[in-house]
């Protein structure tokens, strides 16, 4: 089964009525690429220091990060169908766990990117190799916090940093542009020193490529991957009603059916 028809699986199977699928149709396709490009890494040992690192800045995504962690063979199947049951490991927004593949613990937006910047500090001190990737939304952009890391990052030079920014066009509220009018993305991210790379988020080559290629000595990366919310299952496409919604049964089917198609 598909890493997407993973995620549709399970969130049919949610306990909770409820449940925040947001864009997770959209990310979940980034972290699944980030999942088969980290190439360097041993995934299965936890323990190692030189393992790449990944945070979850938008941590109400958590579905489809726990579904890539399966594909990836990080955890078990038997692991994720404990998702948001009592005393399961796996909730609604990450709590860390180095066993399970879970670097960092996120609820509130805005975080992650400055946790980022901490641990890629530490590995350049420590003159470790690997590197720190962030994935974060673009309503979460409208944060201060993420700015400052941002300015961060590229004050202390730091090329060891990645960030994703999944910009599918809506957030909590609605679309993003009629709640907080950012403009252009990359152009912002350039103007603070980042090195820039604007993609199609659901072009896998060109976003592997963009993960391992065009990297600046002493500036930050930050991926711009343009999505559509929902990719893949039409009565989710570009509809923020699936911010907060409940997969049915007979959604699940139509959905399982559309993803069988792509």
């Amino acid at each position: 089964m598909s890493t997407k028809k993973d995620f549709e699986k399970w969130l049919s199977e949610c306990p909770v009525d409820y449940y925040q699928v947001f864009g997770k149709n959209t990310y979940m396709f980034l972290v699944n690429r980030f999942e088969e490009t980290d190439t360097d890494d041993d995934t299965n040992d936890s323990d190692w220091e030189d393992r790449d690192r990944f945070i979850l800045s938008k941590g109400h995504g958590a579905l489809g990060y726990y579904t890539a962690l399966m594909a990836a063979g990080i955890i078990s199947e038997e692991i994720l169908q404990t998702f948001q049951t009592n005393g399961s490991d796996l909730t609604g927004h990450p709590v860390m766990n180095l066993k399970l593949g879970i670097e960092s613990s996120n609820g509130s937006l805005g975080h992650g990117l400055s946790m980022g910047v901490g641990l890629a500090l530490a590995a350049r001190r420590k003159t470790k190799k690997h590197r720190i990737y962030v994935l974060l939304g673009n309503g979460e952009c409208n944060e201060g916090s993420v700015w400052e890391a941002i300015m961060s990052a590229a004050y202390f030079k730091l090329d060891n940093l990645i960030a994703i920014v999944d910009d599918n066009g809506f957030q909590n509220d609605g679309n993003s542009e009629a709640i907080m009018e950012c403009g252009d993305f990359g152009d912002k991210w350039k103007s603070f020193g980042w090195n820039v790379c604007s993609v199609d988020g659901h072009n896998i080559s060109k976003l592997y490529n963009a993960f391992v290629e065009g990297d600046v000595k002493n500036k930050p990366k930050v991926v711009v991957a343009a999505t559509i919310k929902g990719k893949g299952v039409t009565f989710m496409e570009n509809d923020n009603a699936w911010h907060h919604n409940r997969l049915t049964k007979e959604k699940y089917k139509q959905a399982l059916q559309e993803l069988g198609e792509i």
